[in-house]
């Protein structure tokens, strides 16, 4: 079935644009993103990621932006990295985990990556999974879904694909990391893939997502 909504992709990650505008497009709708909106960045954006659920995260963020897109259906997602051992760490903070503020895109996630290999050393249970909750905010109301992936920490990054702790997160049902997997492959797997399925599901469903013959 084909599509014709227009839904405004609520990151400034140009990771996780790459990541589900070819999501989104293959369900048949169409993708905006927040500078395509119209939406220039503001320090205010840094606060909306506050509470200490994904849920909570991407709920807060999808009805910030849709305040900010002028009616325009919005989804968001929060996202990150469980650790077994460090007790769900650092969770809700993976972006920010390196307490470094001053620090945006590969540098960000360098710094991350070296707390990760610092907290990890000498550790046995390497265990963890990565989190995922995908929000809607439109103006028939809001929705949101999880999705999740399980693996483990290893000693040393491995892969040139993917973002963030991608490097050193090696995928159960994969085999290998996910930076060593190809983006078809991430896409079958992936905690962001599994909760923005989860939410289109939903957002059909609904019907909150229009076919094509009924569009007007």
């Amino acid at each position: 079935m084909s599509f014709v909504n227009t839904v405004v992709l609520a990151t400034r990650s140009a990771g996780k644009l790459r990541e589900l505008r070819p999501m989104f497009s293959a369900a048949g709708v169409r993708v905006l993103d927040l500078i395509e909106a119209g939406v220039e960045e503001s320090s205010a954006e840094d606060a909306i990621e506050s509470f200490d659920t994904f849920e909570a995260n991407a709920r807060a963020k999808a009805r910030y932006f849709f305040e900010r897109c002028g009616g325009l259906d919005v989804v968001a997602d929060d996202s990150g990295l469980a650790v077994d051992a460090l007790g769900g760490d650092p969770g809700v903070r993976s972006k920010r985990w390196s307490e470094r503020p001053d620090l945006s895109g590969q540098p960000l996630d360098d710094a991350n990556n070296a707390r990760l290999r610092s907290r990890m050393e000498g550790v046995v249970n390497r265990r963890a999974r990565f989190v995922c909750a995908a929000a809607w905010r439109g103006t028939k109301g809001e929705a949101v879904a999880r999705g999740e992936v399980v693996g483990r920490i290893t000693d040393r990054a491995s892969g040139a694909h993917g973002f963030g702790y991608d490097p050193y997160f090696l995928a159960d049902e994969l085999g290998m990391t996910l930076a060593d997997a190809t983006t078809e492959q991430k896409r079958a797997v992936s905690h962001r893939g599994r909760a923005f399925d989860a939410l289109l599901e939903q957002l059909r469903a609904r019907r909150v997502l229009r076919a094509r013959e009924n569009a007007v």
